[in-house]
């Protein structure tokens, strides 16, 4: 069809240079970076192509309006105002599923998603000259956000959020998301062919998505989404294209380094299945192990972690010894290093060196740090 769409992605906020840098990678144009998200320019392929390869976005959105509003009278006629049939077909099931208001003057989402949603079946009805919408066909999920009185209207393409690859099952507790994950890699410089450990893995999700970045798996290649039944949009082809894109560019016959470990020995079997599902456990080496008997060998490698936080004034008490072990075992490794996110504010001194980085993250509404220890470069000889 070939239609330039503009289409929104969002992000966790902190990571929006990681997401517009993937974005780019994939050939698209940035039309806007926002806090918690990244705005560009696509073709309706686009849409098929981005929810399959982005590892870091929470969703994609495409873009049907964006206007002011002040009161609910005009919210409901800019919105009626819309070529909502341009998106929408006359069978099609259409609802905002989520509205949120920030420094504006619509500010209950419950009446801002009833209002738009008898906008847009008043709209529908009248381009489609029909009495009453059957709202029988595919589902077309409006995203609603008002900023200082502007309101954007995405239509979800994604569906359930990009973060659920497929791999993990839903009774893992994990504190940490495959996108965020994602995204803390990206911000290392660490390779495929380097080693990389992650001493509180948990279920393993930062060695699985190091596995599938180091083998080239598309993070959406084992999932559905709701855009795939949008044939008044984009053709089942855009999706074979892209499956048939991701395919070729994967190679999971590669020499990996990838470790986990964990003192909890059930998040260690949850790990192997959830590595064996993502199709990676072969390029993975989990063990049951405490952090104060991690012994990895190998220069020049990463550690990668997500070590526990400590939200209650009880576990916090616990801490102070565990990240001191961390800090212990990491000065064993001279030329390592080292990349954590936590809440707990006495990290570093407690590891017993400042960060050479530290870079806020919100994880979920948990403000959180991403404390970055830099270890020598490798020689040229040496990487190569």
């Amino acid at each position: 069809m070939n239609h330039t769409l503009e289409l929104i992605a969002p992000c966790h906020f902190g990571l929006e240079s990681v997401l517009k840098r993937e974005i780019g990678d994939l050939g698209y144009g940035i039309s806007m970076v926002e806090d918690g998200k990244v705005r560009f320019f696509a073709d309706e392929a686009g849409i098929a192509r981005s929810n399959i390869f982005i590892r870091t976005a929470e969703r994609v959105l495409v873009l049907a309006g964006e206007f002011e509003a002040v009161t609910f009278d005009e919210l409901f006629e800019k919105t009626r105002a819309l070529d909502w049939k341009r998106w929408i077909p006359e069978d099609g099931r259409v609802w905002v599923t989520k509205a949120n208001s920030v420094r504006s003057r619509l500010f209950s989402p419950s009446d801002i998603q009833s209002i738009m949603k008898k906008a847009i079946v008043e709209r529908l009805k009248e381009q489609y000259h029909a009495e009453t919408i059957p709202e029988t066909g595919a589902d077309y999920p409006l995203r609603v956000s008002i900023m200082k009185d502007r309101v954007t209207i995405g239509i979800d393409t994604s569906g359930i959020s990009l973060h659920k690859r497929g791999y993990r099952t839903d009774t893992v507790l994990a504190p940490i998301s495959e996108t965020l994950a994602s995204a803390l890699l990206m911000l290392t410089p660490w390779k495929k062919d380097r080693i990389l450990l992650d001493p509180f893995c948990g279920s393993g999700t930062f060695p699985i998505e190091a596995a599938m970045m180091a083998a080239g798996i598309a993070p959406g290649m084992n999932r559905s989404f709701t855009a795939e039944k949008w044939t008044n949009i984009l053709t089942k082809r855009d999706w074979y294209d892209a499956v048939n894109e991701a395919m070729e560019l994967m190679n999971d016959r590669i020499p990996a380094q990838i470790f986990g470990s964990d003192i909890d020995p059930s998040a260690i079997r949850s790990a192997k299945e959830n590595a064996m599902r993502a199709g990676v456990d072969h390029l993975i080496r989990f063990e049951t192990r405490d952090v104060s008997s991690v012994r990895p060998s190998g220069e020049y490698g990463f550690i990668v972690t997500n070590p526990p936080y400590g939200e209650r004034l009880s576990e916090k008490e616990a801490l102070r010894p565990l990240y001191e072990t961390l800090g212990e075992r990491f000065r064993t490794l001279p030329t390592w290093s080292m990349y954590l996110i936590t809440s707990y504010e006495d990290a570093e001194r407690d590891i017993g060196r400042k960060a050479d980085k530290n870079r806020k993250i919100y994880n979920g509404m948990l403000k959180t740090y991403y404390y970055q220890f830099m270890g020598p470069k490798p020689p040229k000889r040496q990487e190569a």
